[in-house]
């Protein structure tokens, strides 16, 4: 799996002609499963993301996580994470897993987030297309890979 996670101030994402689900202070969550990917890579990523210290104590250090702050997050979907641009100009995504993979251990992250001492969990939908707006704040970036444990 792979998570491209976003500090944000505040966030949402809307599927179609749906309201906006939102989130205040926490992480966006774009997240991409390959078809090597397991219940045993969510579960890592869940813990990794919920204890990551990159939010700030009150003398302005990074030194909070996720769960110490209660903060929220924002899970999206995002197969394009696999992309390989190795030849030509058309990205393939033969390493993304496929639809009756991936939408499984999608849930199963989500369903692991939300059983953490955090503050709320959104979703996007698997597979479908959505609109995502945040406010990165910091910004800060990080993108996680189950497979290299950096």
């Amino acid at each position: 799996m792979r998570a491209l996670l976003q500090r944000a101030a505040r966030a949402s994402v809307r599927v179609e002609d749906e309201e906006p689900r939102s989130i205040g202070r926490g992480l966006v969550v774009l997240l991409g499963v390959c078809a090597e990917d397991t219940e045993e890579d969510a579960t890592w990523l869940v813990r990794k993301l919920t204890s990551l210290r990159v939010f700030d104590d009150a003398e302005g250090q990074r030194s909070l996580s996720l769960a110490e702050i209660n903060g929220d997050a924002l899970v999206v979907s995002q197969f394009t994470l696999f992309a390989s641009t190795r030849k030509g100009t058309k990205p393939s995504y033969h390493r993304a897993a496929a639809p009756e993979m991936a939408t499984p251990l999608y849930e199963k992250f989500v369903a692991l987030m939300k059983v953490e001492e955090i503050g709320q969990v959104q979703t996007g939908e698997f597979g479908a297309m959505m609109q995502v707006e945040l406010v990165n704040d910091g910004p800060v970036t990080l993108l996680i890979d189950t497979k290299n444990k950096e």
